[in-house]
């Protein structure tokens, strides 16, 4: 077997930056948990033990824990004060709840999802599907928390202006059903901007709709939103004015026939906005970071999601546009367009 030394180790840094990369998933949640960032936000150099000393820790811990973030680039070192430094980038990404570009929570779905890894490897022998509601209940904390700041920096400012009217509709008084909510992360931040609108978030998994309750109490929109069990192809209600689908569809196991039920739920003059993960049509377009993300999610999750209803069309996060159009045109929608898009979404606006 003749093996090119260069591209063994070139293969092998690659490798070795994925295994440091799984360690880091853990650190950062640990950081989180234990307030470590947020102690280092705007507090300039600290050493280990003035970062124990504020957080309440174990010294020698908390040294091996900021060794590890340095070496992930995530601090900085100063080798002459034996100091680290979260800086004010890092801050913005690590420390701060409120941020569009928070990240800890894209870990914490990454790591649910791979202590599931042995149930979907006996998927992949059997070919059985693994629902949601099968997984670790990290994942559904963790999926909300992922796509939450991704919400707040786009659906106001970019997404839902896109559309055609539905702002105006919105900001009047429209009636909104928001289909596979989860946590209703997304149904809470529409009912905050369009207090004359009346929603109501849908989703199959009963916990997560208990779940999406108490924070709309907390968000104190509870007088305009409510939260119901169903599934994407029961949902109750008519005369929609507004029907949303967040990163939802393509974990669907009749996609279609969510579309299809979609058409009979909205008014006549009704828009359907469809929110998907960023992809291109060829195999060969998504072969970058985002597709291996999502291509990642999509095999442990999406796909076997899919699988496990009837149908099992198992579209994948990384469907593309053109197949996407093909179940919004089977499903009845004659008029789809690309509304807007980010690095990481396709956002499409689809009406009978």
């Amino acid at each position: 077997m003749a093996v090119d030394q260069d591209k063994l180790h070139e293969f092998m840094m690659k490798f070795l930056g994925d295994l440091g990369g799984t360690f880091t998933a853990a650190l950062v949640l640990l950081g989180e948990k234990l307030g470590l960032y947020k102690a280092m936000a705007g507090a300039g150099p600290l050493t280990p033990e003035q970062l124990a000393t504020r957080t309440g820790t174990d010294p020698r811990y908390v040294r091996e824990w900021m060794c590890a973030q340095a070496a992930s680039g995530y601090l900085d070192y100063d080798a002459a004060k034996g100091t680290f430094l979260l800086t004010e980038e890092r801050a913005y990404t690590l420390a701060d709840e409120t941020s569009p570009a928070y990240l800890p929570g894209a870990f914490q779905l990454a790591i649910a999802a791979i202590k599931d890894e042995p149930k979907i490897t006996e998927r992949f022998r059997n070919g059985k599907g693994f629902g949601w509601h099968e997984h670790d209940a990290g994942l559904f904390a963790g999926t909300e928390r992922f796509f939450r700041p991704n919400y707040v920096a786009n659906l106001m400012t970019s997404w839902i202006p896109a559309l055609d009217g539905v702002q105006q509709k919105l900001e009047k008084g429209a009636r909104v059903a928001d289909v596979g909510c989860g946590h209703g992360a997304s149904t809470i931040l529409m009912a905050q901007s369009f207090p004359n609108s009346e929603f109501v978030g849908f989703d199959y998994h009963a916990p997560s709709v208990e779940h999406a309750r108490t924070a709309a109490k907390e968000a104190q929109v509870d007088d305009r939103v409510r939260f119901e069990v169903a599934a994407a192809k029961q949902f109750p209600g008519k005369n929609y004015d507004f029907v949303a689908f967040f990163d939802c569809l393509h974990d669907m196991g009749d996609p279609v026939g969510a579309a299809s039920h979609v058409r009979t739920a909205l008014h006549s003059d009704g828009t359907w906005m469809v929110v998907e993960p960023m992809a291109g049509d060829r195999l060969e377009d998504n072969l970058n970071p985002v597709g291996r993300v999502y291509y990642g999610a999509s095999t442990l999750i999406c796909t076997p999601a899919s699988r496990s209803q009837e149908v099992g069309l198992c579209l994948g996060a990384q469907a593309g546009e053109s197949r996407l159009r093909e179940v919004l045109k089977d499903g009845g929608f004659g008029r789809v367009r690309r509304a807007a898009e980010t690095p990481f979404n396709l956002v499409l606006e689809a009406r009978p």
